[in-house]
């Protein structure tokens, strides 16, 4: 699906999305990553929901955004409570949704000038 952004001039932005991809500013990705209206981190290690680990969740609750939108590949899937741990204990929530549905609400907030941040899973074809 390709997204049409409003005002984000030096920001991050998705301006696209499908099962097996996202664009940041018209760049492709095609492995999991985690997306600030500032930075991107690429290659976070998660191929699916059931590979995702704590130390995942730290590496995105360390950026101390207020608001994460966690995208779960094609559907949604929640995580075990345990994974949790490292944003309850710096009061940082989560929402947790597919990873497009994460991708057209990271866009809102982001254009909003919000603090958030999108860690998305893209799942790996098999």
């Amino acid at each position: 699906m390709k997204l049409h952004s409003t005002v984000t001039a030096d920001l991050l932005a998705i301006t696209s999305y499908d099962a097996g991809h996202i664009a940041v500013n018209g760049r492709r990705l095609t492995k999991s990553f985690i997306l600030t209206p500032h930075r991107l981190l690429e290659n976070w290690p998660p191929a699916s929901l059931d590979g995702l680990t704590v130390t995942d969740m730290q590496t995105v609750a360390d950026l101390a955004c207020p608001i994460v939108l966690l995208g779960t590949g094609t559907r949604q899937r929640f995580p075990a409570p345990a994974l949790l741990r490292p944003f309850v204990e710096q009061c940082i929530g989560v929402e947790v949704m597919d990873t497009g549905a994460a991708c057209r609400t990271y866009n809102v907030l982001m254009a909003e000038g919000r603090d958030v941040a999108a860690a998305l899973i893209i799942e790996c074809a098999n």
